[in-house]
């Protein structure tokens, strides 16, 4: 199945990134060797564009970056090719929630991504919202947040580590991403390699041919996984990819 895939898609923190949120020279050569071989490499993060930009850069040329979960889809110019954005009565509702909670929220706007420190110089109707997090450490209180989020129809909720909460449009997930990518370049998921370690990267570890979790993964990522690789500050990401180019060359 290996020597089938024509695409790979990588989360970026916890991932890609080693704990310096750099990217490491031997993920760089096996992305490059994954390219010498034909494989598709993109990356498929939960960060803004504006907050991965230079990163993905650094890897050359890519068809597509997926960025702030799925929410948005760029192509390889960084030119806009889709975006879904929250209702605005969900992002009141949120805004609501870290209130009564006195949390930290942290979100991805089309106009930038902010915090709940910061001082908005317009009305949040004004903005448009992509994601919103909540950094909820204290569990029971995660809890009660995710009883009324996971309720809402009109929330897709995941998470980047196993103490915050991520918010997304319903329907709006990294899986979906790929689908759409996949679609333009004309071949199915069974096809697709998806890397990551946290719960927003799940959807896509199911749905693609092989879905690999980081050593460093959350259980539940693991479990789902097809295969775990090692973590991510031992180039879990190359191993995985070398292993997928092995097998297209026959070795």
């Amino acid at each position: 199945m290996e020597d089938n895939i024509r695409l790979i898609a990588l989360d970026m923190d916890g991932t890609l990134l080693k704990n310096e949120f750099e990217i490491s020279e031997e993920n760089k050569r096996a992305i490059e060797r994954a390219k010498d071989a034909g494989i598709h490499v993109i990356v498929s993060t939960g960060r803004p564009i504006g907050h991965c930009r230079s990163l993905v850069r650094s890897l050359g040329d890519s068809e597509y970056i997926v960025t702030v979960n799925g929410g948005e889809i760029y192509d390889g110019d960084f030119n806009l090719v889709t975006r879904e954005v929250l209702g605005m009565e969900e992002v009141k509702r949120l805004w609501e929630i870290q209130k009564e909670h006195g949390v930290r929220l942290w979100t991805s706007t089309v106009e930038g991504a902010f915090d709940s420190d910061y001082k908005f110089e317009k009305p949040i109707e004004e903005y448009e919202w992509l994601k919103i997090g909540l950094e909820v450490p204290d569990e029971d209180v995660r809890d009660v947040i995710l009883k009324e989020v996971t309720a809402n129809p009109a929330l897709e909720v995941t998470n980047s580590s196993p103490v915050n909460i991520e918010i997304n449009p319903a329907g709006v997930s990294k899986a979906a991403a790929l689908h759409k990518i996949s679609g333009l370049l004309g071949f199915s998921l069974n096809e697709v390699m998806a890397v990551g370690d946290s719960l927003n990267d799940l959807a896509m570890i199911k749905e693609a041919g092989i879905g690999v979790a980081m050593g460093n993964a959350q259980e539940e990522v693991k479990q789902e996984a097809d295969l775990v690789t090692e973590t991510n500050v031992e180039n879990g990401v190359a191993s995985v990819i070398n292993r997928v180019v092995d097998a297209k060359a026959g070795v």
